[in-house]
Formats: C-alpha cells, sequence, structure tokens
C-alpha cells in the first residue's frame, strides 16, 4: 500500500463469514450453540476432576487446564461476533483489536503447549511406569504448565507489540470474524517484512518444537506397546492415550487443513470459515472426546450433574 495513505485510526471493521444479511440470524444461533456447548462442557470438566480425589492426577490436572484454556480461546472471538451480529455493527476498535489479537495468541499457543506437555505425560506413564510418580510430581507438573504460560504470553506479547508499531491505511476492514495477526498486518502501509519473519518464526519455532515433542513421545510410546506381549495389555496401554491423541490429531488437522485451503484458494473470506474448524469445533469437541472414551470421567461427571439435580 502506498505510504501517503497512512492516517491515525480508532477502529477496525470485521467483515466476518458472510455479508449476507438473510445469513446472519442463522450464524447467530450456531454460534451462540456451539459457544454455550464449549463453555459448559469444558466447565463439566474441569468441576469432575476437582471434585473427585481419584481424578488428581498428573494427567487430570493437564486436561482440567487444557479445558480452562479452551473456553479462554473461543471467549476471546465468539462473544465479540455475537455482538456484531447482534447489533449490526461490525466495528471493533483500535485498542480491542490489539487485546483480541493478543489473547488470541496467547491461548492458541498455550493449547499447543499443553497438548505436548500431556503428550509427554502419557509417555512417561506408559514408557516409564515405575518411575512415573517420581517423575511427574505436582512441583514438576505445575512447573510445566507455569513455563507453558510463560512461554505463550512470551509469543503473543512480541507478536502484539510488533503490531502497535505498524501505521495503518485507510483500508481498515479485516475480511475475518476476528483480528488474525496475519490479516491485521496485511492492512498496514509500511513494509511488513519484520512482521511476517516473526510470524513465520515464531510459527517454525513453537510449531516444530511442540510437534516434534508430541511425535517423540508417540513414537515412543507406540515402540512400548508394541513391545507388551498380551492383547489386553496392549489394549490397555492403548486407551490411556487415546483420548489425547484424538484431541492431538483433531487439533492439527483442522490447522493444516485451515492453511492448506487458504492457500489453494487465496481468499480471505474461504480462510475465515475453514478457520471455525480449530477456534470453535475443536474446542467444543474436546470434552466429548475426554468424556466418551473415558470411564473415569464419566463417573465424575455423573457425579457432578448428580449432585447439581439435587
Amino acid at each position: 500500500m502506498e505510504p501517503g495513505n497512512e492516517t491515525p485510526i480508532s477502529e477496525f471493521i470485521l467483515l466476518g463469514l458472510s455479508n449476507e444479511p438473510e445469513l446472519q440470524p442463522l450464524i447467530f444461533g450456531l454460534f451462540l450453540t456451539m459457544y454455550l456447548i464449549t463453555v459448559f462442557g469444558n466447565l463439566l470438566i474441569i468441576l469432575a476432576v476437582s471434585s473427585d480425589s481419584h481424578l488428581h492426577t498428573p494427567m487430570y490436572f493437564f486436561l482440567s487446564n487444557l479445558s480452562f484454556v479452551d473456553i479462554c480461546f473461543i471467549s476471546t472471538t465468539i462473544p465479540k461476533m455475537l455482538k456484531n451480529i447482534r447489533t449490526q455493527n461490525k466495528v471493533i476498535t483500535y485498542e480491542g483489536c490489539i487485546i483480541q489479537m493478543h489473547f488470541f495468541i496467547l491461548f492458541a499457543t498455550l493449547d499447543v503447549f499443553l497438548l505436548t506437555v500431556m503428550a509427554y505425560d502419557r509417555f512417561v506413564a506408559i514408557c516409564h511406569p515405575l518411575h512415573y510418580t517420581v517423575i511427574m510430581k505436582p512441583q514438576v507438573c505445575g512447573l510445566l504448565v507455569l513455563l507453558s504460560w510463560i512461554m505463550s504470553a512470551l509469543n503473543s506479547l512480541i507478536q502484539s507489540v510488533m503490531v502497535l508499531w505498524l501505521p495503518f491505511c485507510t483500508d481498515l476492514e479485516i475480511p475475518h470474524f476476528f483480528c488474525e495477526v496475519n490479516q491485521v498486518v496485511q492492512l498496514a502501509c509500511s513494509d511488513t517484512f519484520l512482521n511476517d519473519m516473526l510470524m513465520y518464526f515464531a510459527t517454525g519455532v513453537y510449531g516444530g518444537i511442540t510437534l516434534a515433542g508430541i511425535l517423540y513421545s508417540y513414537s515412543k510410546i507406540v515402540s512400548s506397546i508394541l513391545g507388551i506381549s498380551s492383547a489386553r495389555g496392549k489394549y490397555k496401554a492403548f486407551s490411556t492415550c487415546a483420548s489425547h491423541l484424538s484431541v492431538v490429531s483433531l487439533f492439527y488437522c483442522t490447522v493444516l487443513g485451515v492453511y492448506l485451503s487458504s492457500a489453494a484458494t487465496h481468499s480471505s473470506q474461504s480462510s475465515a470459515v475453514a478457520s471455525v474448524m480449530y477456534t470453535v469445533v475443536t474446542p467444543m469437541l474436546n470434552p466429548f472426546i475426554y468424556s466418551l472414551r473415558n470411564k473415569d470421567i464419566k463417573r465424575a461427571l455423573k457425579r457432578v450433574i448428580g449432585m447439581a439435580a439435587i
């Protein structure tokens, strides 16, 4: 864009998923339903884990943290989207956009780190069962979550500050339903080379390290399971990590699908629609995946629901 178009700005326009007026009530109802399911589903997981002493283990400690982060993750974008549809006002303030972008990056990165930590937990549980309680002590679990928060906060802070330095032009329309960092950077008047390099570097380092950790953990887990002689033993070992593996596969497949589809179509609107998969659908499905495949969670959830009904 031409530097001459640079002007002080106070707001952006979020174009959303569709400009068709007749689709707005349908989109509102659909996303409100998915948001409520996500929040209540993940809250039930947190309540189930905290109320059942049998679930006070590292695996469920990390799961409750993941549920909390998923609630925060979806709450960063969907309430503002619903408000915009309800009020028929697509404006988001400059400060609000930067804040939304900051917390979106924070919780998205934190999601990835927690999935990696959970993979490491399953690796220790299956490959080193005799040393599990020694390695995964409460202090270590707390430290792993704290480090995940610190690394995620560092990433989101750096990327947000880099955007703050950018001057913006008069074209302030974001073809998305939230302030996605790449879409915001594309609206800048100045050269965005440093911002682009930072995004690629952060994605490569954070994404590469976490994915490598997950793949390494599961390669060792598969090797250990294959070494078990009995079929029952193999099934029992695999069942302890099946839920986590399903969540990891869902998250990475949806993220990969979003970027492949956006690269193939070169359409910002198509990318916005595709991003619904990992910003909304994945957090919504996580509680179902863990509750349907886990007898301990099922039992705890029945207890929580039973207490609420009294």
